[in-house]
């Protein structure tokens, strides 16, 4: 694993090129004015803090006012009326008032015209095939969280040979993973196996664990860790940027 200096458009996109913004981790912020242009807008999940309704849907509001031509979103364990198994069982330590509408919550963002919402799904943008899947290693009991091992392993070998872009909520081990205070890696060590040893995407872009905002690279693939917000769950990370070339259009 190698450091890699993030380029958060300080550098500008060369001609011929697509520029991709990567953000995650916004945790209800959607005040952020210093997110810069460019024709991808990606988040990596983590939208919210507990996944209430309005949080949900100030957030499609704020990505529908985004410039950015195409943009793609996945969810995040904060953001958990996304995940109506886990919420069914545990809402009630979130949600004192009452259990909120989660189907409405899951049409909200299905069905938001302002970007696509991945789960464990593909789409192409800019002629780049992108994946998209919203899941853990078990990690404080909130949702989308999986026993590590084979429940992790079972996801991640439904991730496409053929995707160039990786977009999940948690990192894989080694990149970006590091919590704060401790040895401890919450990555995924399955995650990190498809990644290097079958899928080569040219970019991973994940969240999760704040403090290891940045970029490394293994000389195959580029990892970004676009937490926006600070250990302390302050907005202050920049948005990190990568340019691609144009593929021709039939």
């Amino acid at each position: 694993m190698d450091a890699v200096v993030p380029n958060c458009a300080e550098t500008p996109c060369p001609p011929g090129h697509t520029r991709w913004v990567c953000i995650s981790d916004t945790h209800g912020h959607v005040n952020i004015d210093e997110i810069p242009g460019g024709d991808v807008l990606v988040h990596a999940g983590d939208l919210t803090n507990t996944g209430g309704l309005k949080e949900i849907k100030e957030f499609c509001t704020w990505m529908d006012s985004m410039p950015h031509k195409h943009k793609v979103v996945i969810a995040g364990n904060h953001d958990i009326t996304l995940d109506p198994e886990y919420y069914a069982d545990s809402f009630a330590r979130f949600h004192f008032k009452g259990k909120q509408d989660d189907a409405a919550a899951v049409a909200a963002m299905r069905e938001c015209a302002a970007f696509a919402y991945l789960e464990d799904g593909s789409t192409t943008i800019c002629g780049y095939s992108v994946y998209g899947s919203p899941w853990q290693p078990e990690f404080c009991d909130w949702a989308f969280n999986l026993e590590r091992g084979e429940p992790c392993a079972r996801r991640w070998r439904a991730i496409p040979d053929e995707t160039e872009i990786l977009v999940t909520h948690g990192p894989p081990v080694g990149h970006g993973d590091l919590c704060k205070g401790s040895s401890q890696r919450a990555g995924c060590v399955d995650l990190l196996a498809e990644i290097t040893n079958r899928v080569k995407p040219l970019y991973h872009v994940f969240g999760h664990v704040h403090e290891g905002y940045g970029q490394t690279t293994d000389g195959t693939t580029n990892y970004i860790n676009a937490s926006t917000c600070t250990f302390n769950y302050r907005p202050t990370n920049k948005p990190i940027v990568f340019d691609l070339p144009n593929k021709p259009t039939e």
